[in-house]
């Protein structure tokens, strides 16, 4: 049987039992579009997406990365590209004389590790990772191209600091260099390995094929190698206006000065200058060429 109730109006209605199953499907009349009680939500568009991610911690975020990842190949990377250098310093051992030649050659090999992975190892690595898509998941991703590109730079520029140090100090012991200014080492690993990070991640970005990326990479090192390796006043003059668009012989200028008994160290300051400035230029050329590879 139904229960009688009273609604506002005074008039009683029946209404079911305690037992009967009531409906629940109303819906209460003061969130209806049409009731002076209803909300009044502002007509907007699409979802407003987060903000992106700042530069410096999107930066670091992407080092921590690429160095756990290529922790892995510390090692080998460590071994070929010091005992390389090393193997080249002992073959010109018994052919250059000493002083000047010598200061060319320990100093351009030391910065020959840097090149051998941030120009090199850095073509090849950006070459496969655009062939094999790895680009977009980066571009998913709220992290400026900056970010990118100078992450994984200055994860590969990491592996050179131990080998560049012990490829200069077993050259200055070989042949007789002093070592009270191999601090320089602190300026010149970071400013060469910045200019030849950003030529090899943007040979990488640039080219079409990965094999087109190993192969570019591969010349750069050769000409880091004859160029920085070689004393330059044996080179024809053609041969040293060219080494003179390389950015890394400024590095090796700047090392190879400080061996003397009194520095120049206008000069010095002037090569790592060089160095620097060259280095932003290609980092920025490099981040360029990330947008055009990612958007493809």
């Amino acid at each position: 049987m139904g229960r009688r109730v009273r609604t506002e109006q005074g008039d009683c209605r029946s209404g079911p039992d305690e037992g009967e199953q009531r409906d629940v499907s109303v819906v209460p009349a003061d969130v209806l579009p049409g009731s002076a009680l209803a909300v009044q939500e502002p007509a907007t568009g699409a979802a407003e997406l987060g903000p992106r991610a700042r530069l410096w911690p999107s930066l670091a975020a992407v080092y921590r990365a690429q160095l756990s990842r290529a922790r892995v190949a510390r090692i080998p990377l460590l071994f070929v590209a010091t005992f390389q250098s090393i193997g080249i310093m002992i073959l010109m051992r018994g052919v250059v004389d000493d002083g000047a030649e010598a200061q060319a050659v320990v100093a351009g090999s030391s910065v020959l590790v840097v090149a051998f992975v941030a120009l090199n190892l850095l073509a090849q690595y950006f070459g496969q990772l655009r062939a094999s898509g790895g680009l977009d998941h980066y571009a998913t991703l709220p992290v400026p191209p900056a970010a990118v590109v100078l992450g994984a730079a200055g994860a590969y520029a990491s592996f050179t600091v131990p080998g560049t140090v012990v490829t200069a100090v077993f050259g200055c012991v070989l042949f007789g260099l002093p070592l009270a200014h191999l601090w320089i080492l602190m300026a010149v690993i970071p400013l060469a390995g910045a200019a030849l990070a950003g030529l090899g991640a943007a040979l990488g970005l640039l080219a079409p094929r990965p094999e087109l990326a190993t192969l570019l990479g591969q010349l750069g090192m050769s000409a880091a190698l004859l160029l920085g390796v070689l004393p330059a006043d044996r080179m024809p003059e053609v041969v040293r206006f060219t080494r003179d668009l390389l950015p890394s012989t400024y590095g090796v200028e700047a090392f190879a000065r400080t061996f003397g008994a009194d520095p120049d160290w206008a000069f010095v300051l002037g090569d790592l200058a060089v160095c620097g400035g060259v280095g932003v230029v290609s980092l920025a050329v490099a981040t360029w060429a990330y947008r055009r590879a990612a958007v493809r």
